[in-house]
């Protein structure tokens, strides 16, 4: 008996050392394929910059830093509790289904809202999908209309335009040259048979901020639906869902110096708000969202709404100090820039500048020592101004020279003025090297001129 228990100890004792070799020499191969990745990368990026000399951060609207007190709050759930929250038949399933219920509240916390309302989900752009196809989709029977503008997120848009080819009739609302819808022109555009209006809280490239409560109330009086894309606004200026009559609304996680991979979307219960789901499975989420809940994301993007209520105004006060220092100075010493959007009804951390007579994508190149955009992070690959831009009226060639420049918790004072002054210096070097700069300077109206193609 003995002997046979020894025999099995040796059997298993000799697969255990079969099975560390195996991880010391996966662990080895993966080192290399990582290695090998990493050569390959770089020797793609020919621009990229050495490894001591990472460049400043302002592209704060693209996404933020996670927060090292966020991560602190997920670590334990990444290691050591990581159970699936729906396995109801053990501990570690009712330990990490606690932590997704408390992250739930601290995000309904935030917005006013009922923790019930909140419904985990991958982003901002999965929020929108399932508030606009899900609310259009199961109403569909009785209204067909939805309401949108044209300066929206281009997951909205799209979502828009997927519904069309399903017969729903969309009106894309125009904004104005400050960025604002017209109240009166929204009220026009309601319909009878209109199920749904979809506009976003802060827009992700000029900053402005929609007038959301004069919104609600229009959208309450008209029992119209009314969603907020609020991704750009959760976490850094105060929403009260209930006061601005918010029926459903969408949240992103890495916006607000939470992880990537997770969002929310907020789903009024009174009066009652139905969603199609769009995708089958375990009907997890008040069967809007199905799919496990990621423990360590949801935690994190508690932590990162809880903190963000806490430093709410501390955060906007100092945003608002940087942001008014970046913009005096810059146009303090550089003639002809011009701020899109509209200057009081916006989000300081959101600065988007025109230099006319610079090509947006050379100072973007001169600057390669600040991380900034030249506007969306969804679009910017595409060299077509922006449509947003467009969508203001702005000239083509102010439409291409825009900058975005996106202010953070993490951003300091002299980050600011090392950009503001590397920004001036490099305008005023592209515009020496401009012939139309040089006729601007003679006093030639270039509106007035009349040009050939050779």
């Amino acid at each position: 008996m003995f002997a046979s228990a020894s025999r099995s100890s040796a059997r298993v004792l000799g697969a255990v050392r079969l099975v560390f070799r195996g991880v010391r020499t996966n662990a080895a191969d993966n080192q290399a394929a990582a290695a090998s990745a990493a050569a390959q990368a770089e020797a793609a990026r020919k621009d990229m910059p050495p490894k001591d000399m990472r460049p400043l951060y302002l592209d704060a609207q693209a996404t933020t830093p996670l927060d090292p007190r966020v991560l602190d709050k997920m670590l334990p759930y990444l290691v050591s509790m990581y159970g699936n929250p729906h396995s109801r038949t053990h501990a570690y399933g009712w330990e990490s289904e606690a932590a997704v219920e408390h992250a739930r509240k601290q995000v309904a916390d935030l917005i006013g809202a009922d923790p019930k309302e909140i419904i985990f989900t991958s982003g901002a752009t999965e929020s929108n999908n399932i508030a606009v196809k899900g609310v259009a989709r199961f109403y569909k029977s009785k209204k067909k209309h939805v309401i949108t503008t044209q300066t929206e997120h281009k997951c909205v848009l799209d979502s828009c335009r997927a519904l069309e080819a399903e017969d729903f009739d969309i009106t894309y609302l125009p904004v104005q040259k400050n960025g604002l819808i017209d109240l009166k022109e929204l009220e026009t555009a309601i319909r009878p048979d209109t199920v749904l209006l979809s506009v976003m809280f802060v827009n992700n490239e000029i900053g402005v901020r929609q007038p959301v409560e004069d919104i609600g109330k229009i959208c309450r009086a008209k029992k119209v639906f009314f969603h907020t894309d609020a991704a750009q606004a959760v976490g850094k200026i105060p929403v009260d869902v209930n006061a601005m009559n918010i029926d459903l609304m969408s949240i992103s996680g890495h916006k607000i110096y939470g992880p990537k991979g997770v969002g929310a979307l907020y789903v009024r219960r009174r009066p009652r708000v139905r969603v199609e789901a769009p995708q089958s499975g375990g009907g997890q989420e008040r069967g809007m969202r199905s799919g496990t809940v990621p423990t360590p994301l949801v935690v994190g993007l508690g932590a990162a709404c809880e903190l963000a209520g806490k430093e709410m105004e501390y955060d906007s006060k100092r945003i608002t100090e940087l942001s008014n220092r970046l913009v005096n100075r810059i146009m303090a010493e550089c003639p002809q820039v011009v701020r899109n959007g509209d200057p009081e009804h916006m989000y300081p951390g959101c600065v988007n500048l025109s230099f006319a007579y610079v090509e947006g994508e050379s100072l973007l190149m001169a600057l390669k020592d600040v991380a900034l955009s030249s506007g969306s992070a969804c679009t910017s690959a595409s060299l077509e101004p922006s449509y947003v831009l467009r969508a203001i009226g702005a000239d083509e060639d102010l439409a291409h020279s825009s900058i975005r420049f996106g202010i953070g918790r993490f951003t300091t004072e002299a980050e600011i003025d090392y950009t503001a002054e590397k920004c001036i210096q490099h305008v005023k070097r592209l515009r020496e090297m401009s012939p139309l700069w040089e006729m601007v300077q003679e006093g030639v109206d270039l509106k007035s001129i009349k040009w050939t193609q050779h």
